[in-house]
């Protein structure tokens, strides 16, 4: 049974956009997460979110990241990963995956927190290969 995800993105902040992922294998939710992702600053390598879009993902791994994700296909981008990570500084384009939000370096913005178990969680329990869909809620 093919496995699908939902990338919902819920709040756009001046240095982030905030949001929740969601794993389904059929009717069945798999996986849950928090994400965080640059804000739409139209695409651009390295300091802007991808588009809205159907996108193939496999698992890859990273002498950086270890194992996560690779997002295939994006138009005019490469290396776009779902990794950990906590803070908006954390990312050049990818999306980071969390248990909740919380400003954790108190700077005003919401960072994702457990991020390193987050991910452990996450390949443990997605295949190898999933079908990403970003929402723009």
């Amino acid at each position: 049974m093919e496995v699908k995800a939902k990338l919902l993105r819920l709040v756009q902040e001046p240095v982030q956009t905030l949001g929740e992922m969601l794993v389904y294998k059929g009717l069945d939710k798999i996986f849950d997460c928090k994400i965080l992702e640059l804000p739409d600053r139209g695409n651009k390598n390295r300091i802007s979110r991808i588009n809205d879009g159907t996108y193939r993902v496999v698992k890859r791994h990273s002498a950086k990241y270890g194992n996560h994700y690779h997002i295939l296909d994006v138009e005019g981008r490469t290396l776009i990963l779902i990794h950990f990570g906590n803070y908006y500084t954390d990312t050049l384009g990818c999306i980071l995956a969390g248990k909740s939000f919380s400003d954790i370096n108190k700077d005003g913005y919401r960072d994702v927190v457990s991020s390193k178990e987050t991910m452990k969680k996450m390949l443990e329990v997605v295949p190898e290969e999933f079908q990403l869909t970003v929402i723009n809620e």
